[in-house]
């Protein structure tokens, strides 16, 4: 399995030269001339303020140079991430309806998760059926990278945890929510050869869809 250049993405087969343990030299990459990954001496909160950013050499390091390549561990990461983007996007949903008066605490405990769980999944499912009209990269042979990608990109959703701690305006779970639309969108970018223009399709089709499944569930 290939490693990317961050700055181009062309396919690399190796990031650094080890002379020695502790002696290391980054690569070069043959197509832009420029360091295959920077990334690998920085530390990690420089690689989580380039995330925040939104550089796709970041998403790059993070996608390919990083999680793709623990493709061993790839079923247990993707189950645990799923079940953490189920529980912060639960944390969303009891943020903006924890006030109401006409359930207790259980019942609403219970109906914000079922929420949150067929909200994901028809999100899920729509990205991966707009998801088709994209061209892959050569490598990407089913929807795991894909999945991985997008739960990777959803990582500003832990700002809920410090929501339901301390008072914040319903307005900044929106603004949170457009946050990760935009990353997941980058992330679409880093990992597939279309156009802008279709990944910002993708990304607010399947947003607007799990939104309205939010707002149809809600009133039931």
């Amino acid at each position: 399995m290939k490693y990317r250049c961050v700055e181009c993405g062309h396919k690399l087969e190796r990031l650094y030269i080890q002379y020695s343990p502790g002696n290391i030299r980054l690569a070069k990459c043959p197509n832009c001339m420029s360091t295959a990954d920077e990334y690998i001496e920085c530390e990690l909160m420089i690689l989580m303020i380039d995330l925040i950013l939104h550089k796709p050499k970041a998403y790059r390091h993070l996608l390919f140079n990083l999680l793709h390549h623990k493709i061993l561990e790839i079923n247990p990461l993707l189950l645990i991430s799923s079940l953490i983007f189920f529980v912060l996007d639960a944390c969303k949903l009891w943020i903006l309806n924890g006030n109401s008066q006409e359930w207790s605490i259980l019942s609403l405990g219970i109906s914000i998760f079922g929420h949150a769980i067929v909200g994901n999944l028809v999100f899920l499912c729509s990205f991966f059926v707009f998801s088709k009209s994209l061209e892959f990269v050569e490598g990407l042979s089913s929807y795991k990278e894909i999945l991985l990608a997008i739960l990777a990109s959803c990582y500003l959703k832990v700002y809920m945890l410090a929501m339901l701690v301390w008072d914040f305006p319903s307005s900044a779970v929106y603004i949170t929510d457009l946050f990760v639309m935009s990353s997941n969108l980058v992330a679409l970018m880093v990992i597939t050869k279309s156009s802008f223009t279709r990944c910002v399709g993708v990304c607010i089709g399947a947003h607007a869809l799990k939104f309205f499944v939010h707002w149809v569930l809600q009133d039931l």
